[in-house]
């Protein structure tokens, strides 16, 4: 008889095995899920062959070219500009102008200006001109009649009272010899007692009077030779100096006006221009930077400023095109490097040319063009033929670089990480290497390989697609610790309460106020004012 497990017991290992079976259960539920998932990643590493999209790295020829867009122009521009001088704020409005591609001759009639204004200024400028001749007549008139007063005054006037102060002094010079012989005569008598002495003064006061107005007479003379002459010679010349001054004036004046007469003559002329050259007429318009309408179109109307072009007659012997080139290749270009112009509007013509300048300053950018800059290139056109014309749009291809042989890949095979070139090669049908490559030049469909990929690897093209397949690096996060030594350091700033005290020569600092009232020291109590004890610790 075999022995009777307890109640107790019999449940116990009822429960013990529903709990093996319970985890022997679980444990092939996990079994199989991760047999699934091992399975599902296999799956997903299986490629599809009709998902992959390879191309062969081969060996061949490479062009290492840029291409841009750009505008056929001439480098030879002849340019008719308005000479009609500006008067105020306004400028000269256009009449009549040629229409745009016309071909002209030289001497061929090209725009005309309104004179209306020139006109009635030249009606103004022939009556400033007569004015200025009658002017000028007047002063030569007033130079000559100068000059004759001089030459009467020496002539005339001064020799006659010169000769009539001689003829007083020789009179004088007679009197005083008879007033001299009469007081001898008189002398003689009263010495022999037959003349009174009131005949002998008599005699003496008439020598005296006598020998004044000879010394009066000589007086006047000698006035009029050396002050009164030279007094009226030097009011005589001023007055022709100032005469020839003002016939100086009015002559300068006449010129002024005969120039500005003939100024305004010319101007009338050159409102009717004609062109200086053969050609093709290119107005002269100008368009806003920001888009939109043209600033300004020449035509019936219009107002031109001075100096501003009209029209333009390019050389069509002497075409170029002007491109822009984004700054991360312009360092590429070199004057003199090969190039192909493919027209737009002419899709079979191929011309070449060369580079003939490159900017050393990026072009000015307008307000809605990205913070990327920009540089002109100038392409000469090797013998343009005559049916291209300025304005149209041209595709230049430089060829900066040309290799004989070179292993190369299309661009598309190739992958940036990290600053770094990858490229995913197909060495089977489902295994894939990735490999970092070095490239020496692109150009718009195909780059140049210096190492990481070899002739007959199969690279595929489609990696976006497939990325899951390369094998990437981490990306290094770059260590910018050292930056931390040049940035500038905060200043320290000292409050009130910090101030260090000193209580006579003790070498003492008392702690902040903030840092005493946090220890309840400098602060009142709740019970402050009433008998408490004090704090021992205080």
């Amino acid at each position: 008889m075999l022995p009777q497990i307890p109640t107790n017991r019999r449940r116990a290992m009822r429960h013990g095995g529903a709990k093996i079976a319970l985890l022997v259960f679980t444990a092939l539920i996990a079994g199989s899920g991760w047999y699934g998932y091992d399975l599902y990643k296999a799956r997903q590493k299986q490629v599809s062959p009709d998902s992959l999209i390879v191309s062969e790295v081969t060996e061949a020829p490479f062009d290492h070219t840029i291409i841009e867009q750009g505008e056929i122009e001439s480098s030879s521009n002849t340019e008719v500009v308005c000479e009609i001088r500006s008067r105020g704020n306004t400028g000269t409005p256009i009449l009549w102008v040629i229409d745009e591609g016309t071909r002209v001759k030289k001497g061929d009639k090209l725009v005309e200006l309104d004179s209306s204004n020139l006109e009635m200024e030249l009606k103004e400028d022939r009556i400033e001109v007569i004015t200025a001749e009658a002017n000028l007549a007047t002063a030569a008139a007033l130079l000559e009649q100068a000059t004759i007063s001089r030459q009467e005054y020496l002539e005339g006037i001064f020799l006659t009272e010169e000769k009539a102060i001689l003829s007083e002094i020789a009179v004088a010079e007679q009197e005083l010899r008879k007033a001299q012989l009469a007081l001898q005569s008189s002398e003689r008598l009263v010495a022999k007692g037959l003349v009174n002495a009131l005949q002998l003064d008599a005699d003496k006061f008439a020598l005296a009077n006598t020998r004044n107005q000879l010394e009066a007479a000589q007086g006047r003379l000698r006035v009029l030779q050396e002050l009164t002459k030279r007094k009226m010679l030097v009011q005589y010349d001023s007055d022709i100096d100032a005469a020839k001054a003002n016939l100086s004036a009015a002559e300068e004046k006449l010129l002024e006006e005969r120039t500005e007469l003939q100024e305004i003559q010319d101007q009338i002329e050159m409102c009717v221009m004609t062109a200086p050259t053969d050609g093709v007429v290119v107005h002269a318009n100008k368009y806003s930077s920001r888009g939109g309408n043209a600033e300004f179109v020449v035509e019936a109307g219009a107002v031109i400023r001075e100096r501003q072009a009209i029209i333009r007659l390019p050389d069509p012997t002497r075409m170029q095109v002007r491109c822009k080139v984004n700054e991360s290749r312009i360092t590429l270009l070199r004057k003199g490097m090969a190039a192909k112009i493919r027209i737009d509007a002419l899709p079979d013509m191929v011309l070449k040319g060369h580079v003939a300048k490159v900017n050393r300053y990026a072009e000015p950018g307008s307000w809605f063009s990205s913070s990327i800059k920009e540089y002109g290139v100038v392409i000469e056109i090797v013998d343009p033929p005559e049916v291209i014309r300025t304005g149209m749009t041209a595709a230049v291809e430089i060829f900066v670089e040309q290799l004989p042989q070179a292993i190369q890949v299309p661009i598309q095979a190739i992958y940036e990480h990290d600053k770094k070139m990858f490229a995913l090669v197909q060495t089977g049908k489902q295994s894939f290497e990735t490999r970092q490559v070095q490239i020496a030049a692109t150009n718009d469909t195909m780059a140049s390989i210096t190492s990481g990929l070899e002739v007959g690897d199969q690279a595929v093209l489609n990696l976006r697609e497939h990325l899951a397949l390369m094998d990437l690096p981490e990306v290094v996060v770059e260590d910018n610790s050292d930056m931390v030594a040049l940035a500038p350091k905060p200043p320290v700033t000292i409050t009130a309460d910090a101030e260090p005290e000193t209580d006579g020569n003790r070498d003492t600092v008392s702690e902040p106020t903030s840092t005493r009232a946090r220890r309840g020291e400098g602060k009142p109590g709740p019970g402050a004012g009433k008998n408490q004890p004090e704090n021992p610790a205080a």
